[in-house]
């Protein structure tokens, strides 16, 4: 058995599941690498990565570098005499740091690679109708998510899945393949395999205000998939163009309501609190969203106390 002393690289929720379950298990942390702190939320305050508050709460050696390939980070990585490295979550690798342990960097990603390669596995997996995915360890080369496959496991994605409960499903799934990795690692058993060149491979491209805009004109299903691939983040939105007002509207939840159609996609029917919204094939009745400068409230809520015009629509 190898005596190890890891280093974990990562930065969101989903990277502290798995630095969590490591720390709980025992196994030998040797520092921690994150993002420097950034400015988020409406009033910019500067706020530290998730794992970089779990490495001060369990006083874990840390280090957040602006540069991977500044000098001064990479020795003091070094100085940390790590023999392998675990990255979940982070950012690309320069080779300076990725070949530096004697053991490798591996990394988990949230999807069943070579599929759903980038940013955004989770969500794309269900914007796109997946029926399941999974996760997969690698060791990481010189491209992003191309490396040779060590390991993976499947779940099934239900027809209600959202982005944050697979988000959770994953994790816990991840956590468990992780452990598994590095204990193949530490007995010399591991065996890889180079990823299947596929013709068909869908991509996990970063979110952007274009590709999460919904577009009324596409079919219901297509729709209650983006809503459901972008919630509670960030949230698939629409304008709401609402006499002269034109509001930019979160969009957390809805249904299908099977029934043809009749009116012009994006067309907003209120009746006894309710909310259906015209599609391609017919309307989702939408539950939970939010308008600008409020809270996300429910749509029996909002029409409380909310007026909308007659010939209000969503575009």
């Amino acid at each position: 058995m190898k005596e190890l002393r890891i280093v974990f690289m990562g930065t969101p929720d989903f990277a502290v599941g798995i630095l969590r379950e490591l720390v709980q298990k025992d196994y030998p942390i040797a520092g921690v690498v994150t993002a420097p702190d950034k400015p988020s939320g409406r009033g910019q305050k500067v706020t530290p990565s998730a794992v970089k508050e779990f490495a001060l709460t369990h006083r874990l050696p840390l280090l957040q570098p602006h540069s991977l390939k500044d000098e001064s980070f990479l020795n003091n990585l070094k100085a940390w005499n790590a023999n392998l490295q675990i990255v979940v979550a982070f950012r690309m690798l320069p080779r300076v740091v990725w070949d530096m342990p004697n053991y490798g960097t591996f990394n988990l990603h949230a999807s069943l690679l070579p599929q759903y390669r980038g940013a955004a596995p989770i969500q794309w997996a269900i914007i796109n109708g997946a029926t399941e995915t999974g996760v997969t360890t690698f060791f990481i080369d010189e491209q992003i998510d191309t490396g040779a496959i060590i390991a993976s496991k499947r779940i099934a994605i239900t027809d209600k899945e959202t982005a944050g409960s697979l988000h959770d499903k994953l994790m816990t799934l991840g956590s468990a393949l992780v452990l598994e990795t590095v204990d193949a690692i530490a007995k010399g058993t591991v065996k890889t395999m180079p990823q299947p060149q596929d013709q068909n491979l869908k991509s996990a491209p970063k979110l952007t205000a274009e590709n999460t805009r919904i577009d009324w004109n596409r079919p219901s299903l297509e729709i209650d998939r983006l809503i459901r691939g972008l919630a509670p983040y960030p949230t698939a939105w629409t304008e709401l163009h609402n006499g002269s007002k034109v509001l930019k509207t979160k969009i957390y939840e809805g249904h299908i309501i099977h029934k043809p159609s009749l009116d012009v996609p994006g067309t907003i029917i209120p009746s006894n609190k309710e909310l259906l919204v015209a599609t391609q094939d017919g309307y989702l009745q939408l539950e939970l969203l939010q308008l600008p400068g409020k809270k996300k409230m429910s749509v029996r809520d909002l029409m409380n106390g909310f007026a909308l015009e007659k010939e209000a629509q969503f575009v």
